[in-house]
């Protein structure tokens, strides 16, 4: 925040980080509100034991993500497609 002084006016100027931060922060939480809530996150609550973690030499744990599948695939269709022509305007 800077201060400066003209005459008997006092000038302050804000920066915006705080803010940015705060509405960056807001729009995180409501992406993962919507994931949660439409199904595509889904997270098991209902038994209070840890899960089991085992670690061999430097490997990473195994971890159990429920996600949703994204299918994505190509079908043959058939569709009408409009004839053009060209009128000939004398030119050879």
């Amino acid at each position: 925040m800077a201060d400066h002084r003209y005459d008997d006016r006092v000038v302050v100027k804000r920066s915006g980080a705080g803010r940015t931060i705060a509405i960056v922060l807001i729009v995180a939480l409501a992406i993962v509100g919507v994931l949660f809530a439409t199904g595509f996150w889904s997270a098991d609550v209902k038994e209070g034991d840890m899960p089991e973690v085992s670690v061999k030499g430097g490997a990473l744990p195994k971890v159990d993500v429920d996600s949703k599948e994204v299918v994505v695939g190509t079908k043959r269709e058939e569709i009408d497609v409009p004839t053009v022509g060209v009128k000939d305007n004398g030119e050879e």
